[in-house]
Order: structure tokens, then C-alpha cells, then sequence
């Protein structure tokens, strides 16, 4: 929107462990959070920021030690103020996904997730599953035994000679091989 006071608003409802998501359209132009923000939703107990858009004061964030995830970064703020958009600061956007108070948001140094508390659980097994596959596959590559022999990627090739259509993922799902899950 380009004002503070919808962050500040937001942050009136948190409650200690929440995540302070901004949409900001993903715009390119402009940041919308920096330091300010970081230290008050720091302050009220917010455990990071993810924003669909740019932030500011990076060196700042850093000091301040609450984890920021964004498109990226430019000095300029916003230099307009747009219409109260539908929903906020109840609901936002990140890309395609809304977003609302009832989600999760786990995240890593790769980015964040959105979603559904009522599915969380099958989802965070599922994310544990491919994660051990993952780790055994590195392991044994590692051992010497190349994730092509692990994957039987050669019964791939040959299997998709025979059947065009078939697709990487199609085969990884029958050897059990997560790496495009």
C-alpha cells in the first residue's frame, strides 16, 4: 500500500511465534519492510517476515537477527500510497497463494512454504520422507555409487525408448527416488 500503518495494525493482533507476511505484489521497484518493521515485529514476539516484494537496510536485518524473506533488496521505499487492498491485514498474497492467519509458515534459508494448518502434519511427514531418501542418496554417492546407478536411470532411458511418454518423475515414483518431489 505503501504506509506503514498496515504492518503496525497487523502487528496488533500477532501472537508470539507468528510470521509477519507482506505482500507487496511482488514489485521490483520498491521495498516495503526494513529495519523499522524488523525490530518492532521482533518486539512483539514475530519469529520472521517473509515479503512478496523487496525489503531495505539489510546490514540493519542482520543486526537485528529476525529472519527476512524476500524477493531481494533496493534502498528506495515506497514513494506512493495505493487503496487498502481487500482483506489486509487479515490475508496476503505471495505469488499465486493466499495467505491468512490460520497458515504456516516454515521456512529455511531456501525460502518459505505456505500451508494449511490442517494438512501440516501429512505434509511434514511427507517432506521427512523425501528428506531421508535424499540423505541416504547423498550418502551412498559419497560411498561411490553414482545417483544414476541408485535411480536405475539407464532402465529410464531404455524404459522411455519404448514408452516416449514416460517421465523422470513417473520412474522416480516407482524406484523410490524423492528427487523431484
Amino acid at each position: 500500500m505503501g504506509s506503514v500503518d498496515v504492518f503496525l495494525e497487523a502487528l496488533e493482533a500477532v501472537a508470539p511465534g507468528d510470521v509477519l507476511v507482506a505482500d507487496n505484489g511482488g514489485r521490483a521497484d520498491e521495498s516495503c519492510v526494513g529495519d523499522l518493521v524488523a525490530l518492532e515485529a521482533r518486539a512483539a514476539g514475530l519469529t520472521g517476515i517473509v515479503v512478496w516484494g523487496l525489503h531495505r537496510d539489510t546490514a540493519d536485518l542482520r543486526e537485528i537477527g529476525l529472519p527476512v524473506s524476500s524477493l531481494g533488496a533496493t534502498p528506495a521505499g515506497p514513494r506512493r500510497l495505493d487503496a487498502r487492498p481487500d482483506g489486509a491485514p487479515e490475508t496476503a498474497t505471495v505469488g499465486e497463494w493466499p495467505v491468512g492467519r490460520a497458515d504456516l509458515a516454515p521456512g529455511d534459508d531456501d525460502g518459505v512454504l505456505f500451508l494449511p494448518t490442517a494438512a501440516a502434519g501429512a505434509l511434514f511427514t511427507l517432506a521427512e520422507t523425501i528428506r531421508d531418501t535424499e540423505r541416504r542418496q547423498a550418502d551412498r554417492v559419497r560411498e561411490g555409487v553414482s545417483l544414476r546407478e541408485q535411480l536405475g536411470f539407464a532402465d529410464y532411458l531404455a524404459g522411455r525408448r519404448r514408452h516416449p511418454a514416460l517421465t523422470f518423475r513417473e520412474h522416480l515414483r516407482a524406484v523410490g527416488g524423492a528427487v523431484e518431489e
